[in-house]
Protein backbone atom coordinates (compact mmCIF):
# COMPACT_ATOMS: atom_id res chain seq x y z
CA UNK A 1 0.00 0.00 0.00
CA UNK A 2 1.93 2.99 -1.18
CA UNK A 3 2.38 6.07 1.62
CA UNK A 4 0.65 8.85 -0.18
CA UNK A 5 -2.44 6.60 -1.01
CA UNK A 6 -2.45 5.70 2.69
CA UNK A 7 -1.91 9.83 4.08
CA UNK A 8 -5.03 10.65 1.51
CA UNK A 9 -7.36 8.08 2.70
CA UNK A 10 -6.46 9.66 6.54
CA UNK A 11 -6.99 13.01 5.68
CA UNK A 12 -10.54 11.82 3.70
CA UNK A 13 -11.22 10.08 7.34
CA UNK A 14 -10.17 12.86 9.21
CA UNK A 15 -13.28 14.93 6.96
CA UNK A 16 -15.86 12.67 7.34
CA UNK A 17 -14.89 11.35 11.45
CA UNK A 18 -15.11 15.58 12.29
CA UNK A 19 -17.85 16.49 10.36
CA UNK A 20 -20.17 13.59 9.95
CA UNK A 21 -19.02 11.50 13.27
CA UNK A 22 -18.21 8.33 11.62
CA UNK A 23 -17.00 5.94 14.24
CA UNK A 24 -15.40 2.65 14.39
CA UNK A 25 -16.45 -0.02 13.24
CA UNK A 26 -16.76 1.51 9.84
CA UNK A 27 -20.01 0.07 8.17
CA UNK A 28 -19.68 -0.69 4.63
CA UNK A 29 -22.17 -1.31 2.38
CA UNK A 30 -21.04 -3.38 -0.62
CA UNK A 31 -22.39 -3.96 -4.03
CA UNK A 32 -22.12 -7.16 -6.35
CA UNK A 33 -19.88 -5.29 -8.48
CA UNK A 34 -17.58 -4.42 -6.31
CA UNK A 35 -17.40 -7.72 -5.31
CA UNK A 36 -17.07 -8.97 -8.81
CA UNK A 37 -14.39 -6.40 -8.84
CA UNK A 38 -12.45 -7.61 -5.76
CA UNK A 39 -12.39 -11.21 -7.02
CA UNK A 40 -10.81 -10.21 -10.34
CA UNK A 41 -8.06 -8.04 -8.69
CA UNK A 42 -7.57 -11.05 -6.05
CA UNK A 43 -8.45 -8.06 -3.12
CA UNK A 44 -8.65 -9.56 0.34
CA UNK A 45 -11.68 -6.98 0.98
CA UNK A 46 -11.53 -8.13 4.72
CA UNK A 47 -8.26 -8.20 5.56
CA UNK A 48 -7.03 -5.29 3.72
CA UNK A 49 -9.80 -2.75 3.64
CA UNK A 50 -9.44 -2.33 7.89
CA UNK A 51 -5.73 -1.34 7.32
CA UNK A 52 -6.61 1.17 4.43
CA UNK A 53 -9.59 2.89 6.35
CA UNK A 54 -6.69 3.08 9.68
CA UNK A 55 -9.73 1.24 12.15
CA UNK A 56 -11.96 -1.18 12.13
CA UNK A 57 -14.56 -2.27 9.07
CA UNK A 58 -17.74 -3.84 9.21
CA UNK A 59 -18.47 -5.60 5.78
CA UNK A 60 -22.08 -5.66 4.95
CA UNK A 61 -24.31 -6.04 2.24
CA UNK A 62 -28.45 -6.67 1.76
CA UNK A 63 -30.71 -9.48 0.50
CA UNK A 64 -31.81 -7.69 -2.63
CA UNK A 65 -27.72 -7.57 -3.91
CA UNK A 66 -27.50 -11.10 -2.63
CA UNK A 67 -30.69 -12.00 -4.80
CA UNK A 68 -29.59 -9.51 -7.96
CA UNK A 69 -26.16 -11.95 -8.10
CA UNK A 70 -28.75 -14.94 -7.64
CA UNK A 71 -30.14 -14.05 -11.14
CA UNK A 72 -27.29 -13.32 -12.87
CA UNK A 73 -26.29 -17.15 -12.74
CA UNK A 74 -23.14 -18.48 -12.80
CA UNK A 75 -21.25 -15.42 -13.94
CA UNK A 76 -21.34 -13.70 -10.89
CA UNK A 77 -21.48 -16.79 -8.72
CA UNK A 78 -17.82 -15.92 -7.27
CA UNK A 79 -18.90 -12.60 -6.33
CA UNK A 80 -22.15 -13.59 -4.59
CA UNK A 81 -19.70 -16.10 -2.57
CA UNK A 82 -18.36 -13.29 -1.30
CA UNK A 83 -21.23 -11.63 -0.69
CA UNK A 84 -23.05 -14.00 1.33
CA UNK A 85 -20.04 -14.08 3.53
CA UNK A 86 -21.06 -10.21 4.91
CA UNK A 87 -23.09 -9.28 7.47
CA UNK A 88 -26.81 -9.02 5.79
CA UNK A 89 -28.43 -5.24 6.98
CA UNK A 90 -32.55 -5.69 6.76
CA UNK A 91 -34.13 -3.59 4.02
CA UNK A 92 -37.06 -2.38 3.52
CA UNK A 93 -38.53 -4.21 0.80
CA UNK A 94 -40.48 -6.99 0.70
CA UNK A 95 -39.88 -7.93 -2.93
CA UNK A 96 -36.31 -7.76 -3.88
CA UNK A 97 -35.03 -4.94 -6.28
CA UNK A 98 -32.00 -4.15 -7.97
CA UNK A 99 -28.96 -3.68 -5.66
CA UNK A 100 -28.35 0.00 -6.27
CA UNK A 101 -32.05 0.36 -5.30
CA UNK A 102 -31.39 -1.27 -2.09
CA UNK A 103 -28.19 0.90 -1.41
CA UNK A 104 -29.81 3.80 -1.92
CA UNK A 105 -32.54 3.29 0.12
CA UNK A 106 -29.89 2.24 3.03
CA UNK A 107 -28.38 6.12 3.00
CA UNK A 108 -31.55 8.17 3.28
CA UNK A 109 -32.64 10.31 5.75
CA UNK A 110 -29.13 11.69 6.39
CA UNK A 111 -27.26 8.57 6.19
CA UNK A 112 -28.17 8.45 10.16
CA UNK A 113 -26.19 4.76 10.46
CA UNK A 114 -22.99 6.56 8.66
CA UNK A 115 -22.36 3.89 5.63
CA UNK A 116 -19.72 3.76 3.36
CA UNK A 117 -20.83 2.78 -0.16
CA UNK A 118 -18.59 0.32 -1.53
CA UNK A 119 -19.38 0.17 -5.94
CA UNK A 120 -18.43 -0.04 -9.32
CA UNK A 121 -21.57 1.23 -10.31
CA UNK A 122 -20.69 4.55 -12.13
CA UNK A 123 -24.45 5.34 -11.88
CA UNK A 124 -24.78 4.22 -8.08
CA UNK A 125 -21.26 6.33 -7.78
CA UNK A 126 -23.42 9.77 -9.27
CA UNK A 127 -26.37 9.57 -7.08
CA UNK A 128 -24.47 8.61 -4.00
CA UNK A 129 -22.54 11.98 -4.56
CA UNK A 130 -25.59 13.88 -4.73
CA UNK A 131 -26.02 13.40 -1.20
CA UNK A 132 -24.31 14.84 2.09
CA UNK A 133 -21.44 13.23 4.35
CA UNK A 134 -21.57 9.29 2.31
CA UNK A 135 -18.17 8.01 1.60
CA UNK A 136 -17.91 6.18 -1.85
CA UNK A 137 -15.33 2.91 -1.91
CA UNK A 138 -14.00 1.64 -5.91
CA UNK A 139 -11.37 -0.31 -7.12
CA UNK A 140 -8.97 0.67 -9.55
CA UNK A 141 -5.93 -0.79 -10.68
CA UNK A 142 -5.69 -3.35 -7.83
CA UNK A 143 -6.10 -1.01 -5.70
CA UNK A 144 -8.92 -0.03 -3.27
CA UNK A 145 -9.95 3.81 -3.22
CA UNK A 146 -11.45 6.19 -1.14
CA UNK A 147 -12.94 9.30 -3.14
CA UNK A 148 -13.02 12.56 -1.92
CA UNK A 149 -15.68 14.12 -0.66
CA UNK A 150 -18.25 14.87 -3.45
CA UNK A 151 -19.18 18.88 -3.72
CA UNK A 152 -22.14 18.19 -1.98
CA UNK A 153 -20.38 17.37 1.25
CA UNK A 154 -17.83 20.22 1.14
CA UNK A 155 -20.93 22.85 0.38
CA UNK A 156 -22.87 21.08 3.62
CA UNK A 157 -19.68 21.29 5.87
CA UNK A 158 -19.54 25.30 4.66
CA UNK A 159 -22.95 25.68 5.65
CA UNK A 160 -22.62 23.78 9.28
CA UNK A 161 -19.54 26.27 9.95
CA UNK A 162 -21.71 29.32 9.14
CA UNK A 163 -24.37 28.00 11.24
CA UNK A 164 -26.64 27.99 8.39
CA UNK A 165 -27.45 24.19 8.85
CA UNK A 166 -28.20 21.58 11.43
CA UNK A 167 -27.90 18.36 10.58
CA UNK A 168 -30.50 15.61 11.81
CA UNK A 169 -28.95 13.07 13.79
CA UNK A 170 -27.83 16.55 15.67
CA UNK A 171 -31.20 17.62 16.07
CA UNK A 172 -32.15 14.38 17.17
CA UNK A 173 -29.35 14.65 19.94
CA UNK A 174 -30.41 18.00 21.08
CA UNK A 175 -34.00 16.76 21.48
CA UNK A 176 -32.50 13.99 23.81
CA UNK A 177 -30.22 16.05 25.70
CA UNK A 178 -32.89 18.78 26.28
CA UNK A 179 -35.41 15.86 27.69
CA UNK A 180 -32.64 14.01 29.36
CA UNK A 181 -31.87 17.68 31.36
CA UNK A 182 -35.62 18.38 31.58
CA UNK A 183 -35.84 21.19 29.29
CA UNK A 184 -38.36 19.68 27.40
CA UNK A 185 -42.22 19.65 28.92
CA UNK A 186 -43.75 16.01 28.72
CA UNK A 187 -47.62 16.50 28.14
CA UNK A 188 -48.74 16.11 31.38
CA UNK A 189 -46.74 19.35 32.14
CA UNK A 190 -47.79 21.37 29.76
CA UNK A 191 -49.71 23.84 31.84
CA UNK A 192 -48.38 27.18 32.58
CA UNK A 193 -47.51 27.99 36.39
CA UNK A 194 -49.30 30.96 37.46
CA UNK A 195 -46.96 33.57 38.62
CA UNK A 196 -46.66 34.18 42.96
CA UNK A 197 -46.90 37.81 43.90
CA UNK A 198 -43.47 39.25 44.55
CA UNK A 199 -42.27 40.29 48.00
CA UNK A 200 -41.80 44.15 48.92
CA UNK A 201 -40.01 46.41 47.91
CA UNK A 202 -35.97 46.16 49.94
CA UNK A 203 -35.78 49.73 49.59
CA UNK A 204 -39.53 50.05 51.01
CA UNK A 205 -38.02 48.09 54.00
CA UNK A 206 -35.09 50.07 54.55
CA UNK A 207 -37.01 53.86 54.65
CA UNK A 208 -39.40 52.04 57.70
CA UNK A 209 -36.57 50.53 59.31
CA UNK A 210 -35.57 54.32 59.31
CA UNK A 211 -38.55 55.91 60.39
CA UNK A 212 -38.54 53.48 63.44
CA UNK A 213 -35.39 54.64 64.35
CA UNK A 214 -35.93 58.14 64.36
CA UNK A 215 -39.70 57.59 66.04
CA UNK A 216 -36.92 55.39 68.93
CA UNK A 217 -35.23 58.34 69.21
CA UNK A 218 -37.91 60.88 69.92
CA UNK A 219 -39.80 59.02 72.38
CA UNK A 220 -36.17 58.36 74.09
CA UNK A 221 -35.69 62.21 74.53
CA UNK A 222 -39.14 62.62 76.05
CA UNK A 223 -38.04 60.46 78.60
CA UNK A 224 -35.33 62.14 79.35
CA UNK A 225 -36.84 65.16 79.66
CA UNK A 226 -39.43 63.81 81.73
CA UNK A 227 -37.21 62.61 84.58
CA UNK A 228 -35.00 65.98 84.42
CA UNK A 229 -38.48 67.62 85.25
CA UNK A 230 -39.39 65.12 87.69
CA UNK A 231 -35.93 65.59 89.51
CA UNK A 232 -36.01 69.69 89.27
CA UNK A 233 -39.52 69.26 91.01
CA UNK A 234 -38.31 67.08 94.11
CA UNK A 235 -35.45 69.48 94.53
CA UNK A 236 -37.27 72.56 93.96
CA UNK A 237 -39.89 70.26 96.91
CA UNK A 238 -36.76 69.73 98.72
CA UNK A 239 -35.84 73.44 98.95
CA UNK A 240 -38.92 74.93 100.04
CA UNK A 241 -39.44 72.36 103.04
CA UNK A 242 -35.71 73.23 104.52
CA UNK A 243 -36.74 76.89 103.66
CA UNK A 244 -39.68 76.09 105.74
CA UNK A 245 -38.08 74.60 108.48
CA UNK A 246 -35.32 77.33 109.22
CA UNK A 247 -38.51 80.17 109.23
CA UNK A 248 -40.12 77.93 112.17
Amino acid sequence: MGVTRQKHAKKIMRFYKHNFQFREPFQVLLDGTFCQAALRNKIQIREQLPGYLDGAAQLCTTRCVIKELESLGKALYGAKLIAQRFQVRNCSHKNPVSGSTCLLSMIEDGNPHHFFIATQDQDLSNKVKRKPGIPLLFIIQNTMVLDKPSPKSLAFVQKLQTNQLVPEYQKQSIVELKEKEGLVKQEGEKRRKRKRAGGPNPLSCLKKKKKKTQEGQESCAEKKKRRKRKRNRVKAEAMQSVQKNEGE
